[in-house]
């Protein structure tokens, strides 16, 4: 308080820092002042000037975090109102004190920080801490309407989070949620690997130029590359929302294993490769300028193509009848402008797509996110 009447009193706030003082003191009020930053009138009496900088929040700052951001993307938009810095912001995410605080079962709070608008005052110390910790509360309020019995278990709760982090990543349509949520566990019921475009897009980074190419999909260094690896990646990639959470909570019970963007951000969903390499073929070659896989872009994370996900269960070689399958996802794909990879066979076929996409793009094509994909988990108990 004293640092503080002296700096009122250099601004003309008020006229005697001393007098303040003794007047913080008569009301108890020393100890009181909020850090932040407030808007004062030198026409206020000192009482008044007292009360807002004890009792009030002083200016704050309005943040949208929307559904469906990695953690980079929200930092970015707190960093633009001068509320925190990516370096503090990264800090505080993997702060451990803070993560068991809230009950975070994981080294990072990435898919624990609430979508929201945040209104926050701006502090100089220990930034990143103070707006990573108003994400966790906000993540904790929702739990508790959640499961008002307490959450799941540590394992179980990760699990759900990373899974309502994939449906974020796929759809913005509310009703597919669940249904989108399904086919992620018929996929890894059925031993087939999620090959989702969002987490191996995770996997890559910040630094991510939006250019997905064969050599991602191929990278097995890349733990969040559900091309390469088995089962669910090792935790959430974005910041999911209520009804995603809800749908990875009570996934539709459905025998669809594909499912492809239609262009409206809707998908057609499919139980056979064969009736998904139909579905491929027509939305492709009736994709009008507009298309487009999802409602509008997440900011944070570019709109990727996605790639035709081969059936082959895991640990398993095609056979010449999966390779036979697997031909006509490429052979779909080539009904776009950009021309296909001959030489891709059989398992690579899903990925020659991807490479033709990723060419299109490149060359300012729009990027078609035509693909089945499916995803996992066992079912919430």
């Amino acid at each position: 308080m004293p640092a503080i009447a002296r700096e009122l009193e250099d601004e003309g706030i008020i006229r005697n820092a001393q007098v303040f003082m003794l007047l913080a003191k008569l009301r108890g009020h020393q100890g009181l002042a909020k850090a932040g930053e407030f808007l004062l009138n030198s026409g206020w009496a000192p009482q008044e000037i007292l009360r807002v900088i004890t009792t009030t929040n002083g200016i704050q700052h309005r943040v949208v975090v929307r559904e469906g951001l990695p953690w980079w993307g929200a930092a970015k938009l707190f960093e633009a109102e001068n509320l925190s810095n990516q370096t503090d912001f990264e800090q505080a995410m993997h702060n451990a004190t803070l993560l068991q605080k809230y009950g975070v079962p994981a080294d990072n709070a990435e898919g624990f920080l609430f979508p929201e608008t945040y209104q926050l005052p701006r502090v100089l110390a220990e930034s990143g801490t103070a707006v990573v910790e108003a994400m966790l509360k906000e993540f904790d309020r929702t739990a508790k309407k959640l499961w008002p019995q307490g959450p799941p278990p540590p394992a179980e709760l990760l699990r759900i989070v990373t899974l309502a982090s994939l449906v974020e990543r796929e759809t913005g349509t509310p009703e597919e949620r669940p249904r989108i949520a399904g086919v992620f566990m018929n996929r890894l019921r059925q031993g087939m690997r999620l090959q989702c475009d969002p987490t191996t897009i995770y996997g890559l980074g910040p630094s991510f130029d939006g250019n997905l190419k064969r050599a991602h999909l191929e990278d097995a260094d890349n733990p969040y590359n559900t091309y390469a690896h088995a089962g669910l990646p090792p935790g959430p990639i974005c910041s999911p929302g209520l009804a995603s959470l809800k749908a990875a909570m009570s996934p539709e019970a459905n025998e669809y294993i594909y499912f492809v963007a239609k262009g409206d951000g809707s998908h057609e969903f499919s139980k056979t490769l064969d009736e998904h390499n139909r579905a491929v073929n027509f939305y492709q070659r009736h994709r009008a300028d507009g298309y487009r896989s999802a409602p509008g872009p997440q900011s944070g994370a570019p709109v990727m193509p996605t790639v035709p996900p081969a059936a082959v269960p895991l640990a398993a070689k095609p056979t010449e009848a999966k390779a036979a399958e697997a031909k006509p996802a490429a052979k779909a794909e080539s009904k776009t402008k950009q021309a296909p990879d001959k030489k891709a066979k059989g398992k690579m076929a899903a990925k020659s797509a991807a490479k033709s996409k990723s060419t299109a793009k490149a060359k300012g094509k729009p990027a078609a996110k035509t693909t089945a994909k499916a995803k996992e988990a066992a079912k919430p108990q």
